[in-house]
């Protein structure tokens, strides 16, 4: 069964950066996808970025320029960089994986940007 793994939440000022990671583990091949949402309690899950397998690449708009993902396929890893955090940016952000149809989470991380 796949799991997905996040770290890297926390407490971060405005303007300032984090760096969350996830890894994966369990019967998975080639040709998956990976990404992260984000959700704040009471409100619905929403996609932040996705990754393709072959490194395509989508944002929401409320992260463009400030989010970057990235992936490396043999560490099973997805990693996003977050930039100039904004207190509306503060989630609990989860892991997403797609293969073969079937959509996997993760637990969550929580980022919180406060002063």
């Amino acid at each position: 069964q796949v799991q997905l793994v996040e770290s890297g939440g926390g407490l971060v000022q405005p303007g300032g950066s984090l760096r969350l990671s996830c890894a994966a583990s369990g019967s998975i091949f080639n040709n998956y996808a990976m990404g992260w949402y984000r959700q704040v309690p009471g409100m619905q899950r929403d996609m932040v970025a996705d990754s393709t397998s072959d490194n395509s690449t989508n944002y929401a708009d409320s992260v463009k320029g400030r989010f970057t993902i990235s992936r490396d396929n043999a560490k099973m890893t997805v990693y996003l960089q977050m930039n100039s955090l904004k207190p509306e940016d503060t989630a609990i952000y989860y892991c997403h994986l797609i293969w073969r149809g079937i959509h996997y989470w993760g637990k969550g991380t929580l980022v919180t940007v406060s002063s």
